[in-house]
């Protein structure tokens, strides 16, 4: 199975931070790629410029200015999870997903976000029934769908790798 992080709504006066964190939370914590709607050049340069420099982890990222369009078309392929609180928790059909064979698209929304999406997906699950950041949903269900595995993948070809330390900063450069 594969994931791929579809987020919504974007405002690009408004959002250009957190979106720019849903999509860093995506690369870091398993999802295969990043898809923005509606595009927004600037981010997806911020993302790839991350991937260029600490090393390839998405299959892509991508934008859309047709979500409802790419959801659909998606759905022939794979299964779509929307994360919004308003749905099941994420402990009662975290297991469902699991068991799915097929790649998921994950819907992060930004502003509002339109019945039409509650209606598309095939899960509407919440991270807790409470208000809370879609950057913390995201990298709670991924977590979780991948139980912590996602957090030991190795990119490729990075310019700068951390090295762990109890305490200081250890960047190392690579030249390529």
């Amino acid at each position: 199975m594969k994931v791929y992080v579809l987020r919504i709504g974007h405002r690009p006066e408004r959002d250009k931070r957190i979106t720019t964190h849903v999509g860093l939370t995506a690369r870091a914590f398993g999802a295969s790629g990043f898809i923005l709607s509606p595009c927004d050049e600037k981010i997806i340069e911020k993302i790839k410029d991350v991937e260029k420099r600490w090393g390839k982890l998405l299959e892509m990222v991508d934008c859309t200015n047709s979500p409802i369009s790419y959801i659909k078309k998606w759905k022939e392929r794979g299964v779509v999870v929307h994360l919004t609180m308003y749905g099941i928790n994420i402990n009662d059909v975290i297991n469902n997903i699991k068991d799915i064979s097929k790649d998921v698209l994950v819907i992060v929304g930004a502003e509002k976000v339109p019945r039409e999406y509650y209606e598309l997906a095939d899960f509407n699950i919440a991270i807790g029934n409470q208000p809370h950041s879609e950057v913390a949903a995201l990298a709670v269900f991924l977590d979780r769908l991948f139980e912590g595995r996602e957090l030991e993948r190795e990119p490729k070809n990075p310019q700068l790798k951390i090295l762990p330390t109890p305490k200081g900063k250890r960047v190392i450069s690579f030249e390529h």
